[in-house]
């Protein structure tokens, strides 16, 4: 499980991510690199970080569900996710 101040942390450059992305983009589009500079470094989408969507955990991240192998596997297993079946684990 993911400390709470970390999940806090992911959630203030979401959102930090989504109020500067049009003016992100517009300041690429212009060329203007030293505006771009003046932003906030958390407003840059590649400073986001993947964590498991159930736990908060950032390691072993499935893009595809959103969740993180370990939670993945107990859906799979109670049946939760359709067209995964238990092979050998």
């Amino acid at each position: 499980m993911a400390k709470e101040s970390m999940k806090a942390r992911e959630v203030k450059r979401a959102r930090l991510v989504a109020k500067y992305a049009a003016k992100r983009a517009a300041l690429k589009e212009e060329g203007d690199f030293q505006a771009l500079a003046r932003l906030p470094k958390n407003s840059s989408k590649v400073r986001m970080h993947n964590r498991c969507s159930e736990t908060g955990r950032p390691k072993g991240f499935m893009r595809q569900f959103g969740v993180s192998r370990i939670v993945f596997r107990e859906l799979a297993s109670n049946g939760l996710i359709p067209g995964v079946k238990k092979a050998s684990w």
